[in-house]
C-alpha cells in the first residue's frame, strides 16, 4: 500500500469515528508536502503501519503503554499543583501498548530529520546514544519527573526561553474568530467545569494547531479572570492509528488517561479525560516547545537525553524496568541509530511521492 492509498484509508477509519474538519484536513495535507519532518509528524498511521515491516527486529520486543506519536517536538511545559514548572511529554493522542522500541525509534528518527533542517546542531549518531543513554540511566534509577523549578539549569534554559514575551501567546488566541457552528454539549461541559467560575463571560474559539491531530475538532474557552486571561481547550480523541495498522491486536480504547495515571511524572492538575475529549488548561508556560523557539545556541546533548528519559518514565508505568533492561542488553551496538536511519528513508521515500501526488 503506498502513502496516497494509506492516507485515504486511514482518514476514511477516522472519519468514521470522530467527524473532521476539511479545510484542517486540507491544511494538513498542504504542510506534509513542506519537508520530512512535518511529513513525519503528521503521519503516525503510516509509521504505525511500516515500522514493524522494516524494523522487525526492533518490533520484536516487549510492549508497554507507548506514546506512539513520539517526536522532538511532542515535549512541553505545564504547572503541577505546587505551581513548579514541569517538563516532559506533552501530547498522548496516539496512546497504545505497542513494543517500547517503538517509541525510542520513533523519537531518534525525528531527531535525524530535524538535524536535516537544522532545527537541532547535533551529529545524528550522537543523538542516537543521547536518547538511549537517557533512557538507560532513567530505567536504571526507577523514573524520575523533571521540575525545573530547582532542578536541570540547562533544560530550564532551553524551556523558558519561549516565555520571555507571553502576549505573543495570548495575542494569537485572541486574534481566532468565535466558532460560530455548534459545540457539543459533551466538550462544553468539560470545558466549563474546567473554568475557575463556571459562569465566566467567556467566548470560544476554533485552534488549529499540531499536525497528527490536524483535523479533528479542537474548542478553545478563553475569559477575562482577575484581570487577565485565561484559556481551556477540548480537543476530541479517539482509538490510536496502531488499532487501524493492527485491527485485531487489542480491544480498542482511549489509553490517555491510563497514561498520565500511570507514567512517573507531576500530573498537570488541568489534564483530564472527559468522554472523547481531552480538557486542558492552555499558556504560555503550559504548552508544546517548538525547536524553532529554542535559544540559537543550545544544548542538543542534554535535550535529547532528557527526552530519552522522559520516555522511560512514561514506560515505566506499564513495564517493569528489568524487562525493558533485559532486552536492551541483547541489542548491538548502534542498533537505535541504523533503525532510525532506515526509518528517514522510507519517510523520505513517503513523501517524495506525497509531493509528486499533490
Amino acid at each position: 500500500m503506498d502513502i496516497i492509498t494509506a492516507t485515504e484509508k486511514y482518514e476514511r477509519w477516522l472519519g468514521e469515528r470522530i467527524p473532521t474538519i476539511p479545510a484542517d484536513v486540507d491544511k494538513k495535507h498542504a504542510l506534509m508536502a513542506e519537508n520530512p519532518f512535518p511529513f513525519m509528524r503528521a503521519t503516525y498511521y503510516r509509521w504505525a503501519q511500516v515500522w514493524p515491516q522494516i524494523s522487525a527486529k526492533e518490533a520484536d520486543a516487549p510492549e508497554v503503554l507507548g506514546v506512539g506519536d513520539l517526536h522532538v517536538e511532542n515535549f512541553g511545559t505545564w504547572r503541577d499543583i505546587e505551581g513548579r514548572l514541569i517538563w516532559g511529554i506533552n501530547d498522548f493522542d496516539e496512546v497504545c501498548w505497542i513494543p517500547y522500541t517503538c517509541d525510542l525509534v520513533r523519537l531518534a528518527t525525528s531527531a535525524h530529520l530535524a538535524i536535516s533542517v537544522e532545527n537541532l546542531v547535533i551529529a545524528p549518531g550522537k543523538a542516537c546514544k543521547a536518547i538511549l543513554d537517557g533512557y538507560r540511566e532513567c530505567l536504571r534509577v526507577g523514573g524520575k519527573p523533571f521540575v525545573l523549578a530547582e532542578h536541570h539549569p540547562s533544560l530550564r534554559e532551553m524551556a523558558v526561553a519561549r516565555l520571555k514575551q507571553p502576549e505573543l501567546f495570548w495575542n494569537k488566541l485572541h486574534a481566532l474568530p468565535v466558532w460560530k457552528g455548534k459545540v457539543p454539549a459533551s466538550a462544553f461541559k468539560g470545558l466549563r467545569r474546567a473554568l475557575p467560575d463556571h459562569d465566566l463571560k467567556h467566548r470560544i474559539v476554533h485552534r488549529v494547531s499540531g499536525l497528527g491531530s490536524l483535523g479533528r475538532r479542537r474548542f478553545v474557552v478563553l475569559a477575562d479572570w482577575h484581570g487577565g486571561t485565561i484559556a481551556r481547550e477540548a480537543k476530541e480523541l479517539t482509538e490510536s492509528a496502531w488499532f487501524w495498522a493492527h485491527p485485531r491486536r487489542r480491544r480498542t480504547e482511549i489509553y490517555y488517561q491510563e497514561a498520565l495515571d500511570r507514567s512517573r511524572r507531576c500530573p498537570d492538575p488541568f489534564v483530564h479525560l472527559r468522554g472523547r475529549w481531552i480538557v486542558r488548561r492552555l499558556a504560555p508556560d503550559c504548552s508544546r516547545i517548538e525547536l524553532s523557539s529554542l535559544p540559537t545556541k543550545h544544548d542538543a546533548v542534554r535535550l535529547l537525553h532528557a527526552m530519552g528519559w522522559e520516555t522511560a518514565n512514561v514506560h515505566l508505568g506499564s513495564r517493569e524496568a528489568g524487562v525493558i533492561e533485559s532486552d536492551l542488553r541483547k541489542r548491538p551496538a548502534g542498533w537505535l541509530h541504523a533503525s532510525a536511519a532506515l526509518m528517514v528513508q522510507a519517510i523520505e521515500e513517503d513523501w517524495k511521492a506525497w509531493r509528486k501526488r499533490r
